[in-house]
């Protein structure tokens, strides 16, 4: 059993590991092929650098390792070879490199105390571990001393030293009583960071004789005790004031080294009275946002995560009424060894190149230097393949031979990094992994996938063919994909078959078959219909299907998407549903399903239920109130209860209700029984203990519910033991250094007696602990302090009473308190789609890192410039939120033709983890937006002048403008069409040798590289010939007469007889998405003839169902899609009414996940609340005085007031679309309104709206609301506003060893 679980650890430890190869080699993941494959040893698990371990228990030192064949292991201690042979007390566990040293039958920790390293190895190569240093934790007792009473005047300082005994690792230290109560600190009184208590001032209050300074040393879980300390505080009269002097740290100026990554904690202490309040600055720059804190009453400054850039000098500044005192603390970060690229396994074939990169920086710069297969690398033997250049190996033409594992060792002062690396130069035959004759079924008209799971080394070439002998397929109807799949993507049945796959290396080749078999699809070829039907008749819908007659089908009926009622009355038959004795409960939708194993189709109709012809009336009503109720056969835990049903007043009745009312915890309160048939009578009811009971009935028919009966006589039962515990209990903590124990209490009824109480346990997870336990009052929650950050705890709560305990409770898991993440995401990538969307990669944060329940990470982007303009503006930062471990996300609504930087942070229950390093990528360019306007001048007999503006959004670098026009006859018929080509420098054009007395119809757009963007028309007509220049000959209204005219040289025409023409290339194009959870805004642009009724199709990305099809509304140029599915991939394309077979090619986009919005209802606030009420209570108190002065004959001249400042926020609406008029933003003077007329002078406005409606938001969730808009979480701030809010927050007071209750 043992040597099968080995097994299956080196096979995933094998996945692990290939999966991590820099190469063009795929090993695919199958169990049969990496068993054969071989493979370099690589440490899987091994022990801490620093490892502390407990003298008292054996010492286990972890390496563990994979690789093929099996790797053997050997160990170093202080740099020479340990013999584990040799010594009887140390033992290597089977199939690992694990030590076990055995110190419970006699070892000493103290003799083992050493460095150790471990090696792995098999004929592939050698991998190394970290120096693993072992040391025995230390806890010693406290030196004995004698401690004299201090004597301290009132308003004086006072300082009460700890001095613990030096442990390892370092005890927590707290102060209590000798209650075991924790000493209560404030501003005034404060534990300092080296263990002692600080008084700024004494008060009377102050004196005790039990000051008490415990020393936790968690590794021995052992709590040490200095002898208690006396302090007498006498009296003067009066006081005198104190200016603030820092007790601590003395002088005026100290030093800190800190290195990068770890806390830095700052402390001023300062003595005075009054109290002086200490505040911190950095000299010459501001305190990092998001990473300081507030501790111990602002007397500690905290940064986590510091780096280089916080070094300085930071100052503290002690202030009261009387003065102030400051220190100056200069801080200088270093940094140990910290990766920039760690070396990756690399997998070659033989002959391939590679290379093996180990950057890593530090402060000082740290050290390079390579191994192989733990050697020296310049001792190493040679290998003509292999060149060392600094920080990168470089492989050329490798061979088998050169299959080695290699280490990379990044050190300076204040660490080192240790990383192995192999290079595993592999040479395989193709192998295909598929089963042999694999049957594929789909449905006809479906894409059909066949797989061909290959592997080989050099990597194989894959062809496929239809038939045993037929030709090599190509050609657009396949797709051929990397990993070998053959993809039909509209199978037909013509495409049933065999087809065979080939893959061959110069080391061989292989071939196998699968079978393919195209089913027809199903349909419901006579769907049900709505029906109307009177109560109490009967009613049939019919659902004839067709299907494949290879395939089963099976019918399921529903109503309102749910299962049938489980009702007699419905009969569902082979092709049809009927349901007898329908009643208003019938009412609604039924779907009938039709399924295959391929296949779903589904058909719906609505049922609706009328009442039957009328009947003479019949008085009905609540039935009248039970009465005469009686208790017999009274026993501890029961009692049987009977009475009298009163008058049912034509409604028999259905059932009655008993209640109950507990006299001695809840008088006055009744609470649901029990419910019995209406023609039962008499019930026997259970009952609780320690309960003084009443009981009445209610009757209840089809009309309702009675009055409730008259009260029951009263039964007492007698006390007993709690028969349950309290539930839904949790442990969540509030702060890092806590967990609070919450549950929700036994009911006074549930107590089964008098003096109820809980008793509280708890012991950490996974630690081998005894459980602590508490017994508190009836209360609902305990604090346990001083715990280790986000660890699991047991947990369980159990109630009591007077006469005794509940049964056993069950464990729960619970977690000490959260605190903010420690790093940040790395290995940030943004891969570009297109020019308004961005798909970016970051590899996850280590779990240990995250401090409490990872929910998900945030990405800030904002656009720094465009790059087409070369012009700066405020930059508006955005955030998506994507929930869980995901490692990816989109990002949509992008501009193109734009720089971007984007960041991404960790986010757990606290809040968010530093920044990633601002990563910066480009979007290509797209098609621009319409020319800001066109304007037609200058008409003369046979000339117009057009000017134009540059597109407000060029998108890119405009290559040309292109400008199309025709004539328009007074039929309204259209002309030829005649196109020009204009360079983009140039921003007016004449045109000459038209027609005189012609209106002509203009089209006008701009082009980049990418294509053309959205064009505007124009109509303009030339002047009429006034000197009797030639006539348009008869027959003029079909068209006209052929006067010649010479052509200009910007342009080129013919002019045939006029005749109707469709509009010039009728197309959708630029369909775009902005995805968020369950929304998604689709837009695109339309070029045809207008007043156009658009449509949109969208499904499942993959799937077989039919496309769904949604009506726009006018002829919009967006459409928002609700109702989608979380994280979900859907096809989406365009269409036009009337125009068959005109439609948009398609899109694919998917959904945002799920994520829990933390949105706050205003209307619900308290605060809200007392707002309003104020303010309509002032415009009461306003109203009566107006009306007060009104009545004594004074004047109040509303209306010239009105008619002198008109209300600005009354606009005028339009006609045709119910918006408002010309109502402009003062900040950016956009007009709301979607377009307006053409004005006198030609002009034709850009609209200065954009399809996607991403650019408004302004919320946080990374959604759409309802309307569509897009509201993302974008923080719209402003280049010189700091990123991030710069909130303090105030930690807890250190550690504690006792615990609290509330």
């Amino acid at each position: 059993m043992m040597k099968k679980k080995r097994l299956s650890a080196s096979k995933a430890s094998l996945v692990l590991f290939l999966c991590q190869m820099i190469s063009a080699l795929d090993v695919p993941l199958d169990s049969k092929l990496l068993e054969e494959l071989s493979q370099p040893p690589t440490i899987t698990q091994q022990s801490p650098k620093d490892y502390i371990v407990d003298p008292r228990e054996n010492i286990v030192i972890q390496c563990e390792a994979k690789g093929k064949p099996p790797p053997s292991f050997s160990w170093t201690r202080n740099g020479t070879h340990f013999d584990i042979d040799k010594d009887a007390q140390v033992t290597m566990k089977p199939n690992s490199g694990t030590l076990v040293i055995n110190i419970m039958n006699g070892g000493k920790a103290e003799a083992y105390e050493g460095i150790y390293q471990c090696t792995a190895r098999n004929e592939r190569g050698a991998a190394i571990s970290n120096n693993i240093v072992i040391r025995p934790s230390r806890s010693p007792l406290w030196t004995k001393e004698k401690l004299e009473p201090h004597q301290v005047r009132e308003g004086d300082s006072l300082v009460l030293h700890c001095r613990p005994p030096v442990g390892l690792p370092p005890p927590i230290i707290f102060w209590m009583d000798n209650a075991f109560q924790r000493l209560p600190q404030s501003e005034r009184v404060s534990q300092g960071l080296n263990g002692d208590l600080y008084f700024s001032n004494v008060q009377p209050e102050d004196t005790r004789e039990d000051y008490i300074c415990y020393a936790r040393f968690n590794h021995t879980q052992t709590i040490q005790q200095k002898q208690p300390i006396s302090v007498k505080v006498f009296s003067t009269k009066p006081v005198t004031e104190k200016q603030p002097i820092l007790l601590t740290p003395t002088g005026s100026t100290s030093t800190k080294v800190e290195l990068r990554g770890s806390v830095l904690l700052l402390e001023c202490i300062a003595a005075g009275l009054p109290t002086p309040g200490i505040h911190w600055i950095k000299e010459g720059g501001e305190l990092p946002a998001n990473r300081t804190f507030f501790e111990n009453f602002k007397k500690t400054l905290k940064i986590i995560d510091v780096s280089e850039a916080d070094s300085g000098n930071y100052k503290c500044i002690a202030r009261n009424i009387l003065g102030s005192a400051y220190h100056v603390i200069s801080v200088t970060v270093k940094a140990a060894p910290y990766w920039i690229t760690a070396p990756r396994n690399l997998v070659l074939s033989p002959g391939e190149d590679g290379t093996l990169i180990c950057r890593a920086n530090g402060n000082p710069k740290p050290n390079i230097s390579w191994l192989a297969n733990g050697v020296p690398i310049a001792i190493a033997p040679e290998d003509p393949s292999r060149k060392v250049d600094g920080d990168t190996i470089i492989f050329s033409h490798v061979q088998e031979r050169s299959s080695a594992v290699y280490q990379c060792n990044a050190s300076n002062e204040y660490g080192y990094l240790l990383a192995n690396a192999f290079v595993n130069v592999l040479a395989e035959p193709p192998r295909i992994l598929t089963p042999v004759n694999k049957l594929y079924q789909v449905i006809a008209d479906s894409p059909a996938l066949l797989d061909c799971a290959y592997f080989g080394s050099p990597k194989p070439e894959i062809e496929w063919f239809k038939g045993v002998k037929g030709s090599i397929l190509r050609g657009n109807e396949y797709v051929f994909h990397d990993n070998g799949t053959l993809e039909i993507p509209v199978a037909q049945k013509d495409s049933t078959g065999t087809y065979t796959c080939v893959a061959r290396n110069e080391l061989g080749k292989i071939q196998n078959e699968v079978q393919l078999e195209v089913k027809d699809p199903t349909m419901i070829i006579k769907q049900p219909e709505y029906k109307v039907i009177q109560r109490y008749g009967q009613v049939s819908f019919e659902c004839i299907i067709k299907h494949d007659s290879t395939l089963l089908a099976t019918v399921t009926w529903l109503k309102d998407n749910d299962e049938l009622p489980d009702d007699e009355r419905f009969l569902v038959g082979k092709d049809n549903l009927t349901i007898m004795n329908v009643t208003d409960k019938d009412d609604g939708t039924y779907t009938c399903i039709v399924n295959t194993t391929l296949d779903s189709v589904s058909a719906s109709a609505v049922l609706t239920v009328v009442a039957a012809p009328p009947t003479p009336a019949i008085i009905y009503a609540r039935p009248n109130p039970p009465f005469d109720l009686e208790l017999t056969g009274q026993l501890e835990r029961s009692v049987e209860l009977s009475w009298i049903p009163g008058d049912e007043n034509n409604s028999p009745i259905t059932s009655f209700v008993i209640e109950y009312e507990d006299g001695l915890h809840e008088p006055g309160v009744w609470h649901y029984q029990t419910e019995v048939p209406g023609t039962q009578t008499t019930v026997q009811l259970k009952l609780s203990p320690y309960v003084n009971y009443s009981f009445r009935v209610i009757a209840v028919n089809e009309i309702g519910r009675s009055q409730p009966s008259e009260p029951s006589e009263q039964y007492l039962t007698k006390s007993a033991n709690p028969d349950e515990n309290p539930s839904n209990v949790q442990g969540i903590g509030s702060e890092p250094d806590n967990l609070v124990i919450t549950w929700e209490p036994l009911k006074g009824f549930q107590s089964n007696g008098p003096g109820l109480q809980y008793k509280v346990s708890w012991r950490q997870k996974d630690v081998d602990d005894e459980w602590t336990s508490v017994i508190v009052a009836n209360v609902s929650k305990y604090i346990v302090s001083g715990t280790p950050t986000f660890v699991p705890y047991e947990i369980k709560v159990q109630a009591l009473n007077d006469l005794g305990y509940a049964p056993e409770p069950s464990e729960v898991i619970g977690h000490s308190g959260e605190d903010l993440p420690m790093v940040a995401p790395g290995n940030v990538q943004v891969h570009v789609i297109n020019s308004t969307l961005a798909k970016v990669h970051w590899d996850p944060v280590p779990l240990k890192t995250v401090r409490g329940h990872l929910q998900g990470y945030k990405v800030y982007y904002w656009k720094v410039q465009s790059l087409s303009r070369r012009s700066r503006r405020h930059v508006e930062k955005k955030i998506l939120t994507f929930r869980g471990n995901k490692t990816f996300g989109m990002l949509p609504g992008l501009e193109p033709y734009s720089s971007y930087k984007l960041n991404v942070r960790v986010v757990n229950g606290k809040g968010e983890g530093p920044a990633s390093p601002d990563k910066v990528f480009k979007t290509p360019e797209g098609v621009p937006s319409s020319p800001s306007f066109l304007k037609i001048t200058n008409p003369t007999l046979d000339s117009l002048t057009l000017e134009w503006g540059s597109p407000t959004h060029p998108n890119g670098v405009l290559t040309s403008y292109v400008l199309k026009f025709q004539p328009i006859n007074n039929t309204h018929e259209l002309g030829p069409l005649v196109e020009i080509r204009i360079p983009a420098n140039e921003s007016s054009l004449i045109l000459k040798n038209l027609n005189y007395s012609t209106r002509y119809k203009f089209y006008f757009n701009a082009q980049t590289s990418v294509g053309s963007g959205s064009q505007i028309t124009e109509e303009a007509v030339t002047i009429m010939d006034e000197a009797g220049i030639l006539r348009p000959a008869v027959g003029a209204g079909k068209g006209y007469s052929e006067t010649l005219f010479a052509t200009s040289p910007v342009m080129h025409t013919v002019r045939p007889t006029f005749y109707k023409v469709q509009p010039l290339y009728p197309r959708i194009r630029n369909v775009t998405t902005a995805a968020a959870e369950t929304y998604a805004n689709i837009s695109w642009e339309y070029e045809g003839p207008d007043h156009a009724n658009f449509y949109v199709e969208y499904g499942v990305a993959g799937s077989k169902e039919d496309w769904k099809k949604e009506i726009v509304n006018g002829s919009r140029s967006f459409f928002v899609l609700k109702g989608l599915t979380p994280g979900t991939a859907y096809k989406v394309r365009v269409g036009a009414e009337g125009l068959s077979g005109f439609r948009s090619s398609e899109d694919v986009f998917e959904t945002g996940p799920a994520m829990a919005s933390r949105q706050v209802d205003i209307a619900t606030q308290g605060w809200f609340i007392g707002l309003m009420c104020a303010v309509a209570l002032l415009i009461l108190i306003l109203l009566i005085v107006c009306f007060i002065r009104r009545n004594k004959g004074g004047k109040y001249p509303v209306k010239e007031k009105e008619d002198a400042h008109a209300d600005p926020e009354i606009q005028p609406m339009k006609e045709d679309d119910g918006t408002f008029g010309e109502y402009s933003d003062a900040e950016d003077h956009k007009p709301l309104k979607k377009g307006s007329r053409t004005p006198s002078d030609r002009t034709v406005k850009k609209e200065d709206s954009d399809d996607s409606l991403v650019d408004y938001g302004e919320g946080v969730n990374g959604q759409f609301n309802e309307d569509g808009s897009f509201i993302g979480q974008y923080s719209g701030k402003k280049e010189k506003e700091p990123a991030e809010g710069n909130e303090s927050s105030e930690a807890p007071s250190p550690v504690n060893a006792m615990n609290s209750f509330v």
